[in-house]
């Protein structure tokens, strides 16, 4: 008996210390709301709709420190719909973000399924990432700011905060033998944030991005298209490769806060890669260039208003534009729950990426029967 309580208490002191060198948290967002929707392919829509401000999500973080400074971290994050429980990101289980790494003091590697620098360094200088709902990404979230799409098979790195300058960058392999460039992503940004000044750009480069970026979960197809959310991109499935190039900013000044984005996205060499179904024969490149200001302002401790307005201009093959407004409030009844609304209007001109003329079509939204769309949501965003 002696020795099965000498036993017990000496397991009982090692896991004291292995506790005391790790930990595991559980955490998640719910968010949910209604959406209106003024033409849904000719139709009014009034509708539920979940993960508005942030997607949502629960997931388990988790840090060993191996001494020295050096760590080893996990992240295990799966996205859901409140309303249905239905699996996102396509049915994956963690289709959010899943990687395991280390990180010391000159920084962090990690392997999985991970965020590119475009979304790390600037996404969230768009309104879609702060105040406003994923409707008030920019069209079609063809740059990815808003965080659509993730990246698979990816090491990544991010540095230490250098007296507030911080970088990183992404490789994803394509993993099909003999073509090693098939498939593949890299990208890479940098960050600087000091004071009332925040900075941020970065690069993505996608290759086959109809198979390696929007067709990376495990609902997509292998032949067909997965372009098919958005009148804005869905005629550039077969383009060889996608490319980003964004830039933000904002500055704050007492309760105010000024921001401003700038991406140009292409998706270059068009009927480049084989995409069963398109009956595609367009060749070139598709290119937009995209600005967005935006304005918030701290009226009260819990209410936050916010404006914007972002512009996409189209050349190349085709030469979309799209105008688009956007205006919103926050109100915090905690740290941790608030209350939200949202309007958002859309203009569209010129031809978009099916050749037709092109009509609005707000982010996450069926593209409405005319030039013009508005949507407006309303909800509530719990965090724990």
């Amino acid at each position: 008996m002696k020795k099965s309580l000498l036993a017990l208490a000496a397991l009982g002191t090692f896991a004291g210390v292995a506790h005391a060198q790790s930990s595991v948290t559980l955490y998640g967002i719910v968010d949910a709301g209604f959406a209106y929707n003024n033409n849904s392919g000719g139709h009014k829509l009034y509708e539920t709709s979940a993960g508005n401000l942030q997607g949502d999500r629960w997931g388990l973080r988790g840090t060993e420190d191996l001494g020295g400074g050096l760590k080893a971290l996990f992240v295990l994050e799966n996205g859901f719909n409140a309303f249905s429980g239905k699996l996102g990101q396509g049915g994956d289980e963690f289709g959010r973000q899943a990687y395991v790494g280390l990180s010391s003091q000159f920084g962090t590697v990690t392997l999985g399924r991970q965020y590119d620098s475009v979304v790390d360094y600037t996404g969230a200088f768009e309104v879609g990432s702060q105040w406003a709902s994923f409707y008030a990404a920019h069209p079609g979230d063809l740059d990815n700011l808003n965080n659509s799409n993730r990246v698979n098979n990816s090491i990544k790195y991010a540095s230490a905060n250098y007296s507030g300058i911080t970088f990183g960058g992404l490789y994803s392999l394509g993993g099909v033998a003999g073509q090693f460039n098939r498939n593949q992503i890299f990208s890479g940004g940098i960050g600087y944030s000091q004071g009332p000044l925040q900075l941020g750009a970065g690069y993505l480069n996608v290759k086959n991005p109809n198979f390696s970026f929007f067709g990376n979960t495990a609902s997509a197809s292998a032949t067909a298209s997965n372009m098919t959310a958005s009148t804005v991109y869905s005629g550039y499935a077969t383009a060889k490769t996608q490319q980003v190039i964004s830039a933000a900013g904002a500055y704050t000044f007492g309760a105010a806060t000024v921001g401003a984005t700038y991406s140009n996205t292409q998706f270059k060499d068009l009927g480049q890669t084989a995409v069963t179904g398109t009956g595609q024969t367009t060749a070139g490149s598709a290119k937009f260039h995209n600005a967005e200001l935006n304005f918030k302002y701290q009226l009260t401790p819990a209410l936050l208003l916010g404006a914007a307005y972002d512009y996409t201009k189209g050349y190349g093959v085709n030469d979309a534009k799209y105008h688009q407004g956007v205006i919103g409030a926050d109100y915090f009844l905690s740290k941790r729950t608030d209350l939200y609304i949202d309007g958002i209007y859309q203009h569209a001109l010129g031809t978009d990426s099916t050749g037709k003329t092109a009509v609005a079509n707000i982010n996450g939204l069926s593209a409405s029967s005319t030039s013009n769309q508005v949507a407006a949501v309303v909800g509530i965003r719990h965090k724990f």
